[in-house]
């Protein structure tokens, strides 16, 4: 009996701990690390002093905001999941939580994070988090089934968190919050394409008209992958001719623009998963790398 009450309590201790997996897979960790990582930079970058409060505030409001449109979108496409083996597994499709639980918590973080931002971090983040959201869930999701163009209208919502942080701080957004805008938005681009080409196979079966769909050959997606890390070349400067950073940045963001561009224009000559596979990378590196010198560059 006492060896059966144990064996009871491991699978209860087990089911626990899965539940805490499924509900935290449900919220796209690897999107809100993002949206956070831009968010605090750009708080920090915006700042004259420092407020520990109000930069809390910010990100706790955001990320919140964040989790309940992942799950949200993961609501709205728990279908298309089920069609694709790299997301027949996340925790609606495979059926570990219901749709019900889904909606519950995406609805309830979602007004939660974005009262959050209303009441501590001021109008105009907690305005622009729910633009983000609905800007995610009701343009760019039901687009995704219609056109390739979904992928240029995603990454509006994708670049809004980095102006949170910074309209947290300076209660409006300015030139220089557009300007990061700006690099956000086109750092996505190769960034979603390399996905797109790694798993085109998947978008197909599911039914999403992506660019790596309807050219199979890859010619369009190549051309716009190399395309937008050249713009951004410049575009990454405009911090430094604003005089938000330093030297320090200016040369570094021009060092990793032009090996990203040079990433993409081997993929685009290459057009095969491995290649995709590293510009999904350098690109991985690449944003990071380029708010740590904001931060460590900031004038």
């Amino acid at each position: 009996m006492t060896e059966y009450r144990q064996d009871s309590a491991l699978d209860a201790q087990f089911d626990w701990r899965q539940l805490l997996r499924d509900f935290y897979d449900l919220s796209k960790p690897g999107i809100g690390f993002y949206s956070l990582l831009t968010t605090a930079a750009s708080f920090w970058l915006a700042s004259h002093e420092f407020n520990v409060t109000l930069f809390i505030h910010t990100l706790i409001g955001t990320g919140l905001v964040t989790c309940g449109g992942g799950a949200l979108n993961q609501v709205l496409e728990v279908e298309a999941d089920r069609s694709m083996r790299r997301t027949e597994n996340r925790p609606l499709p495979s059926g570990r939580l219901s749709l019900m639980s889904g909606l519950i918590f995406g609805v309830s973080t979602s007004l939660v994070g974005a009262a959050y931002l209303l009441a501590f971090a001021g109008a105009l983040p907690g305005l622009l988090a729910i633009a983000c959201l609905a800007g995610y869930l009701f343009v760019y999701t039901p687009l995704k089934k219609k056109t390739h163009l979904s992928t240029l209208i995603g990454a509006v919502p994708g670049a809004v968190p980095i102006l949170i942080g910074w309209a947290a701080v300076r209660g409006e957004i300015g030139m220089a919050g557009w300007a990061l805008f700006a690099i956000l938005f086109l750092w996505q681009i190769p960034h979603f394409l390399a996905i797109a080409w790694m798993y085109r196979k998947d978008y197909a079966r599911a039914g999403f008209p992506m660019l790596t769909v309807i050219d199979p050959e890859g010619t369009r997606a190549a051309f716009q992958a190399v395309s937008y890390t050249l713009v951004l070349i410049p575009v990454s400067l405009l911090p430094s001719l604003l005089r938000l950073t330093g030297p320090v940045y200016f040369a570094g963001a021009l060092i990793l623009g032009i090996l990203f561009a040079i990433q993409a224009l081997r993929t685009s000559s290459t057009r095969t998963n491995a290649s995709a596979k590293q510009l999904l990378f350098a690109s991985i590196i690449y944003l990071p790398a380029l708010l740590a010198l904001l931060v460590i560059d900031k004038s």
